[in-house]
């Protein structure tokens, strides 16, 4: 075989391992509550959606 194909068969290799590994790491589960931002947001815990409510309105008021 040529230098040069084997270069290319090692480039795209290592392309192909590069991005299966992304997409497995972006599928893969985390472990964690949450999104996957990791800014640690309340995005995973639960919504008090009454107390959102009464906020919700008490802004509308004061208005």
């Amino acid at each position: 075989m040529d230098v040069q194909l084997l270069i290319i068969l090692a480039l795209f290799a290592a392309a192909l391992f590069y991005m299966g590994r992304r997409l497995w790491l972006a599928f893969a589960a985390k472990g964690q509550a949450g999104c996957a931002k990791g800014c640690g947001g309340a995005c995973g815990a639960a919504l008090d959606v009454e107390a959102l409510q009464r906020t919700i309105e008490a802004r509308s008021v004061a208005r």
